[in-house]
C-alpha cells in the first residue's frame, strides 16, 4: 500500500478503505508519512467529502491513535458534553454539577481558550486550589465518589488529531465537516462516555457563521456517535451575541454560581437546562419532560450547587467562593460604558466583544501567551433591552492594560436604533 495511491483515489473522487484510512492514521501518526502527503490528502478530502462509512473509520481510528479512557465501570450513565466554543460560554461549568447531581458520572476533559473565544480550564484556574491535573486514577476515582470531574487534556489522547489539525490550520483545510467531525468525535469516543451532548454554536461569534453549516456538522457528529455506538443529541445555538452577561475568567466562575444559586434567569440559565435535560433523559431512558422536571429541581432545591461545592473542594479548590466571590481573583481597575443615545440593543458583534475582553487580558492570541484571570467585561444591558442617554452599558474590569482600545472594540459592536429588534431563537433546533 502506497500512500500515493491513497492520495490519488481520493482525489479522484473515490471511497477510501478502512485499511487505506488505518494506514494513513497509523503511519502518519508514527511519523513516517510527511506533511507534505498528509496536506495532499486532507485537500483532497476538502474537495471530494468522505462517506459516513469513511467518516466513522477515520473517527475510530484518530480515536484509536493514542490512549483511550476507560468508564465501563458507570455503564450507561458515564456523559460527555462538547461546545464548539463562543464567547461567555460556561456551559460545562453549570451543566456538570446538575447531571451529576442526579446521578449521572460525569469525567469531563476541558480546552483552554484561544482568540476570542474562552476556555473551560482557564476559568476554572481562577478558583484557588483547583487542580487541573490529575492522575488517570485519581480521574476515575473522583468521578466515582463525587458523580463528575473536570480536568485539562493531558496524557497521550487523540496525538492524531493534534497533528492533523495543526496541519490543516496552516493548510486551509479547517473547514470540512467530515474532518471537523472526526477531530471532534474522536477526542469524545477516546474520552470514554457512553452519552455524548454537543452544543453547536452558530453565529458571529462561532466558528459556525450560517444556521446550515452548524446543522450539517451537528447531523455529522450525532449521526457518527450513533454508529459508533454512543447515545448522542445536539443542540444548536446561538452565538450571535455573548452567553450570560460576564466574559473573563473568574467572572464567569461568579455568574456560573448565579445559576446555580437560582439567582439568575435568561439565556445561560436556559441554554445550560436544555443541554442538562438532553443529557439526564438519554443517560436515564426518560422523557424530555421527565428530565426537564429533574433539572430544574436540582437547581431550585440547591442540589446542583452542593455538588459543585462537593466537586471543587474534592479537586483541590477552595469552595469558600462559592459564599464569597471576592476569593477569586478581582481586577484592581474598572471602566464603565455608557450609553450616548436612546433607543434599543438591536444586535451585539460576539467575535469583536470577545476580542475586547483579549485586549483587556483575558484570553490568548497564541498558546503561549499568559492571562490576567481577573480581567473582563460585565455586560448590563443586552439585545432587546431598551437604553437611555447616561446607562451603563457595561464595565471594562483590568489591572495593567490600558483600557481605551477594549473599550472602543465593544462600542464598535453594539447597535442601537429606535426599533425594538426581533431577537435571534436561543436554540435553533435539536437533533437526537
Amino acid at each position: 500500500m502506497r500512500m500515493y495511491d491513497i492520495i490519488q483515489k481520493k482525489r479522484n473522487g473515490g471511497e477510501l478503505s478502512s485499511e487505506e484510512i488505518a494506514f494513513f492514521i497509523n503511519r502518519y501518526t508514527n511519523g513516517e508519512i510527511p506533511d507534505y502527503q498528509a496536506s495532499a490528502l486532507m485537500m483532497a478530502i476538502y474537495f471530494r467529502g468522505m462517506t459516513d462509512a469513511e467518516t466513522v473509520c477515520l473517527t475510530e481510528c484518530m480515536a484509536d491513535s493514542g490512549d483511550r479512557i476507560d468508564l465501563s465501570r458507570f455503564g450507561d450513565l458515564s456523559a460527555d458534553k462538547h461546545s464548539t466554543g463562543g464567547v461567555g460560554d460556561k456551559t460545562s461549568i453549570i451543566v456538570a454539577p446538575i447531571v451529576a447531581s442526579i446521578g449521572g458520572k460525569i469525567a469531563k476533559m476541558s480546552g483552554r481558550g484561544l482568540g476570542h473565544t474562552g476556555g473551560t480550564v482557564d476559568k476554572l484556574e481562577s478558583i484557588s486550589g483547583y487542580k487541573t491535573e490529575l492522575s488517570p486514577d485519581e480521574f476515575i476515582a473522583q468521578t466515582e465518589s463525587v458523580g463528575m470531574a473536570i480536568i485539562g487534556q493531558t496524557g497521550n489522547l487523540v496525538p492524531a488529531d493534534k497533528k492533523l489539525y495543526a496541519l490543516r490550520d496552516v493548510t486551509a483545510t479547517v473547514e470540512s465537516i467530515p474532518l471537523i467531525t472526526s477531530s471532534i468525535m474522536s477526542k469524545k469516543l477516546a474520552a470514554g462516555a457512553s452519552t455524548i451532548v454537543l452544543d453547536v454554536k452558530v453565529g458571529g461569534g462561532a466558528f459556525m457563521k450560517t444556521e446550515r453549516d452548524a446543522e450539517l456538522l451537528a447531523e455529522s457528529m450525532v449521526n457518527i456517535g450513533k454508529k459508533c455506538g454512543r447515545k448522542m443529541a445536539a443542540l444548536i445555538t446561538d452565538m450571535n451575541s455573548p452567553l450570560g452577561n460576564n466574559i473573563g475568567n473568574s467572572l464567569e466562575i461568579v455568574e456560573a454560581v448565579e445559576v446555580l444559586k437560582n439567582k439568575k434567569t435568561g439565556d445561560l440559565r436556559d441554554v445550560c437546562k436544555a443541554l442538562a435535560s438532553q443529557m439526564v433523559s438519554l443517560i436515564f431512558d426518560i422523557s424530555l419532560d421527565e428530565s426537564e422536571k429533574k433539572v430544574e429541581d436540582a437547581i431550585v432545591s440547591g442540589l446542583a450547587l452542593s455538588k459543585m461545592r462537593e466537586w471543587i473542594e474534592a479537586q483541590g479548590g477552595d469552595g469558600r467562593f462559592i459564599d464569597d466571590p471576592s476569593l477569586l481573583p478581582t481586577a484592581k481597575n474598572s471602566l464603565d460604558i455608557i450609553c450616548e443615545t436612546d433607543g434599543y440593543i438591536t444586535s451585539m458583534n460576539a467575535e469583536k466583544i470577545g476580542i475586547a475582553s483579549v485586549m483587556l487580558g483575558a484570553g490568548r492570541e497564541s498558546k503561549e501567551d499568559s492571562i490576567d484571570l481577573s480581567a473582563g467585561i460585565v455586560m448590563n444591558k443586552k439585545v432587546g433591552d431598551s437604553v437611555t442617554k447616561g446607562d451603563l452599558l457595561a464595565t471594562l474590569y483590568y489591572n495593567d492594560l490600558s483600557p481605551e482600545k477594549a473599550r472602543d472594540c465593544y462600542l464598535s459592536a453594539v447597535s442601537i436604533s429606535g426599533d425594538k429588534p426581533t431577537e435571534n431563537p436561543l436554540i435553533y433546533k435539536t437533533i437526537r
